[in-house]
């Protein structure tokens, strides 16, 4: 009989990186892929471990690819955490991908991953909380235990007006992301 506790709640983190806000919004300065992994990183998982606490870090594929990053990642792994996969490119409007380019985004964020923490991502969440049918049809063909894409709160439509409001963006642009921050 086990004298561990009971979890009562499941943590997890988007590591969703500067770079990524930056293109959402429209921001050239993407580009240089701007990181503040090295600062966040080691204070979080300090934060975790004086706490005792395993969370799921939900992990963007091209930042898994820097090699800049790669010993951060292997010492959340280290520490005992799930490393869950996020897309590669952080692209919020992945819900109007193709089955082909969503297979596309899981399989090049599971090879970095498993070459830089050596887990096999068994949990998904769209950036920007997308999902569609398509992905979730991918997810259930490539082996995924879970998605945990769901939003279930008021704030998506706050969360999106926001986004149109300070975002850098063209109408159409603006016409094909209408559905960011779940429907």
């Amino acid at each position: 009989m086990s004298t561990q506790p009971k979890p009562i709640a499941s943590l997890s983190l988007d590591l969703d990186n500067k770079w990524s806000y930056l293109k959402t919004h429209g921001d050239a300065a993407w580009q240089s892929l701007p990181s503040y992994f090295p600062l966040l990183l080691p204070r979080v998982l300090d934060f975790l471990a004086a706490r005792q606490l395993t969370i799921t870090f939900f992990v963007v594929g091209q930042d898994a690819a820097m090699h800049s990053h790669a010993e951060l990642l292997r010492a959340v792994s280290a520490a005992g955490h799930e490393i869950g996969n996020h897309s590669f490119h952080h692209e919020p409007w992945l819900h109007l991908y193709s089955e082909a380019q969503i297979n596309n985004e899981l399989a090049q964020t599971e090879e970095y991953l498993i070459g830089v923490t050596g887990q096999k991502p068994v949990g998904f969440r769209g950036p920007g909380y997308s999902c569609s049918e398509a992905t979730l049809r991918v997810l259930a063909h490539r082996g995924y235990r879970y998605d945990a894409s769901t939003l279930p709160t008021f704030i998506g439509p706050l969360a999106r007006l926001y986004y149109f409001m300070n975002a850098r963006l063209s109408a159409a642009e603006k016409a094909e992301r209408s559905k960011l921050f779940g429907t």
